[in-house]
């Protein structure tokens, strides 16, 4: 639009229009009005101007994605819980168990006790020195309230009799107290054999050990993968896009890392090649995001079972759903959260625990979405909280728990 006139120039009244009307038949007088059009051109300008000036505060306040922080202005019932409804066990912590100190081990139980966990599994506790240490350290000092699993170390595979040593490695580190064997994601990723090549999470070469569990009696929590999101590509459509931001290592590039589904298969193919041993895929197997999938794995392999670890916002967010599917799938998940933060535990227990509507997660970058509560009935808050734990892990002192 022309500024001087305020019309397309294209368009140009002819002389005289906009004139006064005349009556029928009147001659309108040919004067032109500079004046007035500088006058109308000039309110124009200070109201564009105005307006610009009005805008510029907002216009100077920018916010990324990263920073984007909006105040939830919704009114809703709120029942925050803080202390869980029965005893549970943590079957999914990690602590430094050599290294702390005997106040930083009592000040660990007493936020224990303010939160109702009666017992942490610590999946950190090493193997050997390292293991007969920590327990020394924590369960000397708080016999009951901590259980460890025992590690290993996959270095060496490849080598004649690694799966022997392995195994009988493990059996001592059990007769030395450890109840459970942890495996780090490491497996099927980053571990290399003798050769340089990857380990599969199903390599035959591993058989020992997994049969050696089975024949102690003691599970194996595994971790397998991360996320699906990791793998697609770190674009606009990727649900978890910020977090990749913020932590671009977390991302698996398709010419380093081999395929989230054949390292969950991998996983899946070595419960089902060990019957006999009792599993239990850290995380909800990273299936949290499709339960009708992982249902169809439990109905499959019965020793299968899934850790709740750092997922909870999985669960959060599809609460009807969720909540029928741990009821039918009550006998096969238990309580973990993974890493240790007293206060991210009341989310947990909010979710499960009331029916609450649209609350934080605990981590922005892991969700960016609200949680709802599942309102669980008790029944099913057992089982989840310390009933499969101790089905699972006979080295746990059931007199810590309701009969």
């Amino acid at each position: 639009m022309s500024r001087s006139t305020g019309t397309c120039p294209r368009h140009r009244p002819a002389p005289g229009a906009g004139a006064p009307a005349l009556s029928h038949g009147a001659t309108a007088p040919r004067v032109r009005r500079p004046l007035a059009a500088a006058l109308f051109a000039a309110a124009v300008v200070a109201v564009f101007v105005a307006a610009l000036t009005a805008a510029a505060p907002l216009a100077a306040q920018e916010v990324t994605v990263v920073e984007y922080d909006p105040r939830n202005t919704l009114v809703v019932p709120e029942n925050p819980v803080t202390r869980a409804r029965f005893p549970f066990v943590d079957i999914h912590g990690h602590q430094r168990a050599s290294r702390m100190s005997a106040e930083a081990v009592d000040r660990l139980v007493a936020e224990m006790d303010e939160l109702n966990m009666a017992v942490m599994v610590n999946l950190s506790g090493g193997s050997g020195i390292s293991l007969t240490d920590g327990l020394a350290n924590m369960v000397g000092r708080h016999p009951s309230r901590f259980v460890f699993f025992a590690n290993i170390n996959f270095f060496g595979v490849g080598e004649p009799g690694w799966g022997e040593e392995a195994a009988a490695q493990l059996e001592e580190d059990v007769r030395n107290g450890a109840a459970g064997l942890k495996i780090f994601k490491g497996l099927g990723m980053a571990d290399r054999d003798t050769d340089g090549n990857r380990i599969p999470v199903d390599d035959p070469r591993l058989a020992p050990v997994w049969d050696k569990a089975g024949e102690l009696g003691i599970p194996v929590l595994i971790h397998s993968a991360d996320p699906a999101e990791f793998w697609q590509p770190h674009d606009r459509f990727n649900e978890r896009w910020l977090e990749l931001q913020l932590r671009p290592r977390r991302i698996r590039p398709p010419d380093q890392f081999p395929s989230f589904e054949q390292i969950i298969g991998e996983q899946h193919n070595l419960f089902r090649n060990h019957p006999n041993t009792n599993f239990i895929a850290a995380h909800l197997g990273w299936l949290g995001h499709d339960l009708g999938r992982l249902g169809e794995l439990l109905d499959e392999i019965p020793n299968m079972y899934v850790g709740l670890g750092a997922v909870i916002y999985e669960l959060g967010r599809q609460p009807r759903f969720a909540s029928q599917w741990l009821a039918q799938y009550q006998d096969r998940v238990l309580m973990g959260k993974d890493s240790y933060n007293q206060v991210e535990f009341h989310t947990y227990f909010r979710v499960f625990e009331t029916a609450d509507e649209y609350f934080d997660y605990y981590r922005n970058y892991h969700a960016f979405w609200q949680m709802y509560g599942l309102d669980l009935p008790d029944e099913v808050l057992r089982k989840i909280y310390y009933e499969n734990a101790l089905k699972l892990v006979p080295a746990i002192d059931r007199s810590l728990f309701p009969g």
